[in-house]
């Protein structure tokens, strides 16, 4: 059955004819993402929720979304979608960050540009009928100090055209590199020496509660006499009340504003102020970026629903349509280790440790501890999955550590996992054959290669003579048959282990039965989503 996808906002007829191309069913109806009412009704009929700014993919909806699998966004904005809701459910958020870049960039030069000409108000003067030619003093761009705040994509592409039009940068980025800055061409600095040089500032930043009120009442004070102030990233990165006070005092001499912290914004302390240039919310406005992310976010969302690749994901790794096939029989061991794991102890959990060894080191080791992660407390929460568990084990304060190392045995490449809890540890250890089948291949330090089963028997217990032969006899006795037997030891009479793949379910009775046994320790059903 083809996957389907809703798209309650405008996207262009080429994006949705991309959807049909790949295989998905689409239901354009674009303007439903107005009544929300009516997209809460219908919503659980679809994988998918192809979405501009509209439709509010809140709590209450998503509640409603009960096969919903993914929500893309055309833009790079995702506020109004609530992601923590949709992390839950385990519905993918997507957006297309890459899209409206340039337009965006384009958009922050403009406003600089105007701002420094006072463009808009000499344009409304001159079309008034005046001619206030000595009125409206500008100053050039060429040989100013710009201030960057957040070098990434947009404000990477603003770095390079401010380089273009003979402008002096400075960048603050605390994830910029020495050597990243050499190349684009900018002086990486700290936001206080920025905000002390810098002719104009321009910042392109995401919204966080380290970013939120950057440029504050405080940090508008240090800044050089004179200074124009850009923002077309996200509103309440400045203070806009403050900023309003720094203009009419003149230490400020203009500002172009883009985003505001109330929008629609009706009314802000910067409406009426001279030399101030405001626009609605225009950064990714042109027929271009509207067009790219329609397309893009339509090619994600396809990818993933069809071929499992995720991209451009706010609450999930990324795995490339490439990687996909190869990652896909990892993912399926990572999940059985977990789920294993998850089955067989009662304690709760306190410490995860994943070992990836030799080739699973060089792989997308964040969905794969996802899976695992995802298999591990499925016992506990049926409807888990890659995007809700790694939340789940961090609400839960499990501490959670990796480990990547060479290739360290016979086997090309191994994912062991190792738990604790406050009495005991234990660990279990598999790999992937050429047949792309998982198998078990360690159990508490005892080594085997068992196939895994949909229904298996896991039992624990001392190494005794006639261990064999009891629990065949027992399970023939209650007409389970066993598939595949497996057992180790550490040493003679030391601990052991059987691991049995069987036709079905084993009942509570059969447990009781072999556990009388007074050699063997645990006796433990096993239930595995195997393919």
């Amino acid at each position: 059955m083809a996957p389907r996808v809703l798209v309650s906002d405008e996207l262009s007829e080429t994006a949705v004819q991309i959807f049909r191309d790949r295989g998905v069913e689409v239901d354009f109806q674009p303007q439903l993402g107005k009544d929300k009412d009516k997209l809460a009704e219908i919503i659980g009929n679809y994988d998918g929720l192809a979405i501009r700014s509209a439709t509010k993919a809140t709590e209450k909806l998503i509640a409603a979304a009960t096969n919903l699998k993914v929500i893309g966004r055309a833009g790079i904005g995702v506020d109004n979608v609530d992601i923590p809701a949709a992390s839950k459910r385990g519905i993918i958020v997507m957006n297309t960050p890459f899209g409206n870049s340039i337009t965006t960039a384009e958009h922050a030069i403009a406003l600089m540009f105007a701002v420094a000409r006072q463009l808009p108000q000499a344009d409304a003067s001159t079309q008034a009928g005046k001619w206030e030619k000595s009125k409206f003093m500008g100053v050039e761009i060429t040989g100013k100090m710009l201030g960057v705040i957040g070098a990434g994509n947009i404000g990477g592409i603003v770095c390079k055209k401010a380089i273009g039009l003979g402008m002096h940068v400075l960048a603050y980025d605390p994830f910029l590199s020495a050597e990243r800055a050499q190349e684009m061409g900018v002086t990486k600095v700290e936001l206080d020496e920025l905000l002390a040089k810098a002719d104009f500032i321009t910042l392109h930043v995401p919204m966080t509660d380290k970013t939120r009120g950057i440029l504050g009442k405080e940090n508008l004070a240090k800044t050089k006499p004179g200074v124009r102030i850009i923002n077309c990233a996200r509103g309440g990165l400045v203070d806009e009340a403050a900023l309003a006070e720094a203009i009419k005092s003149g230490h400020v001499a203009g500002a172009g504003f883009d985003v505001f912290e109330v929008e629609p914004a009706k009314e802000s302390p910067l409406f009426g102020l001279p030399n101030v240039v405001c626009t609605p919310h225009l950064g990714a406005s042109t027929t271009e970026a509207q067009e790219n992310v329609a397309l893009q976010v339509a090619e994600q969302m396809s990818d993933y629903l069809v071929k499992g690749a995720v991209s451009n994901a706010i609450n999930m790794p990324s795995i490339t349509a490439e990687e996909a096939p190869i990652l896909k029989p990892f993912i399926r061991l990572a999940d059985v280790l977990g789920a294993f794991v998850g089955q067989v102890s009662e304690d709760p959990i306190k410490e995860i440790e994943i070992l990836y060894d030799g080739a699973t080191a060089t792989m997308n080791t964040k969905a794969l501890t996802s899976a695992l992660l995802a298999g591990l407390i499925r016992n506990q929460v049926a409807d888990v999955n890659m995007v809700s568990a790694p939340i789940m084990i961090k609400e839960k304060g499990i501490v959670l550590s990796e480990v990547k190392r060479d290739k360290t045995g016979v086997y090309d490449g191994y994912i062991k996992l190792t738990v604790k809890t406050d009495t005991m540890t234990r660990s279990i250890a598999g790999t992937v054959f050429s047949d792309g089948k998982p198998r078990f291949i360690q159990i508490k330090g005892i080594n085997l290669d068992a196939d895994v089963g949909s229904h298996m028997v896991y039992i624990a217990n001392t190494d005794v003579p006639g261990m064999i032969g009891f629990i065949g006899t027992t399970l023939g006795a209650a007409g389970v048959n066993i598939a595949n037997f497996q057992l180790g030891r550490d040493k003679q009479g030391g601990d052991a282990i059987a691991l049995l793949y069987v036709d079905g379910p084993i009942g509570d009775e059969v447990l009781a039965k072999l556990t009388a046994h007074s050699a063997i320790r645990q006796a433990k059903p096993l239930v595995f989503a195997v393919d």
